[in-house]
């Protein structure tokens, strides 16, 4: 920034106040917060069993369309049923999405990495054609999901409001009951892995698959289960956005939020609480981009380079572990260790 003949200190002064400085700006921080917890759970679970859970992104997308198709529909229902429906959609969206690698991954051997990066596109192509706004002269209709009331718009019908989550702190703070649902889900994974035959299979699977499968454990379906929970876990924070606060569906809608997920996972070492710190600095960041560039002309394409430091830094002791691997480079910091040993001494 310095460089650019900017001041860095009027610029992180203005990341200060758009985020934690004053009331509105830890309401937005707390409403990024929300997605990102979620999915770096569900980024966390693939990751204990395994499996690199590329494709939180699409089991978002597709637990959001579930959530919408329930929540637009069934008019008259009951608050209460109408909400845990919707719920409950979006969260079985994500476990089919998720179920599906990991399918293909214990029946064939198929990297999961390929096939969440293949299904992300199948999920933003169908979603995106749900809320289609078709063409009269090529015959092609709209999508089931299209609000016809605005022609040019392609976006869902507003979700009613019997599928609405509630607010916690109303407008203008706006901050929804779905920050407690994220942090009980933060809970119910470690509860989950540190607590439960499942999560010690899901781990042991993870850390020595051959142990596991001498210990009589089937890993192929543990495989399964643990990316079916991982999808559950995106499918819910695309159900919770989406009823919580966008209220309908629009394919911009939560876009970037699944690769943040993979970072918030990284960066919070795939604990829960990890995570959920991760996830208040990242929902930081992004709240306060906006007020940082209007203070001082920093874009907020700054604030990605900063988390990519950020994410490097906390990386670096993994990766210098695989750089001591070469035998020349692990043999130069030995002696680079020695000597500095000695030279205190």
């Amino acid at each position: 920034m310095f460089s650019l003949g900017q001041n860095p200190l009027e610029a992180y002064w203005g990341l200060y106040q758009g985020s934690l400085g004053q009331a509105r700006g830890w309401a937005v921080t707390l409403r990024k917060m929300i997605p990102l917890i979620f999915v770096g759970l569900s980024v966390a679970i693939a990751f204990k069993a395994g499996m690199f859970n590329i494709g939180a992104a699409g089991q978002f997308l597709i637990g959001t369309i579930c959530a919408v198709a329930v929540g637009v529909h069934f008019a008259g229902s009951p608050a209460s049923l109408h909400l845990t429906a919707s719920l409950m959609a979006g969260i079985a969206g994500g476990i089919v999405w998720g179920a599906i690698p990991g399918l293909l991954k214990a029946a064939t051997g198929a990297h999961e990495v390929i096939t969440t990066i293949m299904l992300n596109y199948i999920a933003a192509l169908f979603t995106g054609w749900t809320v289609s706004t078709g063409s009269v002269e090529r015959g092609v209709p709209p999508g089931p999901l299209w609000d016809s009331t605005d022609l040019a718009i392609a976006e869902s019908s507003e979700i009613l409001a019997s599928a609405q989550i509630p607010w916690l702190i109303g407008p203008p703070y706006r901050i929804h009951y779905g920050i407690l649902l994220a942090l009980l889900a933060a809970l119910f994974t470690w509860w989950l892995l540190e607590n439960t035959a499942v999560g010690f299979e899901i781990k042991t699977v993870g850390h020595k698959p051959s142990a596991a499968r001498y210990a009589g454990m089937r890993v192929g379906g543990i495989m399964v289960l643990a990316m079916g929970i991982a999808g559950g876990m995106a499918g819910m924070a695309g159900a919770i956005e989406t009823l919580g606060l966008n209220h309908k569906f629009a394919p911009e809608f939560g876009e970037g939020v699944g690769f943040d997920g993979i970072t918030v996972a990284l960066l919070g070492q795939t604990h829960p609480i990890g995570i959920v710190v991760a996830s208040f600095l990242f929902g930081m960041l992004s709240a306060g981009a906006p007020r940082m560039q209007f203070e001082s002309g920093v874009p907020v394409d700054l604030i990605r380079i900063i988390q990519a430091l950020i994410l490097i830094f906390v990386a670096a002791p993994h990766i210098m572990s695989q750089l001591l691997r070469i035998p020349a480079l692990a043999r130069l910091v030995g002696t680079t260790q020695w000597t500095e040993r000695h030279a205190a001494r």
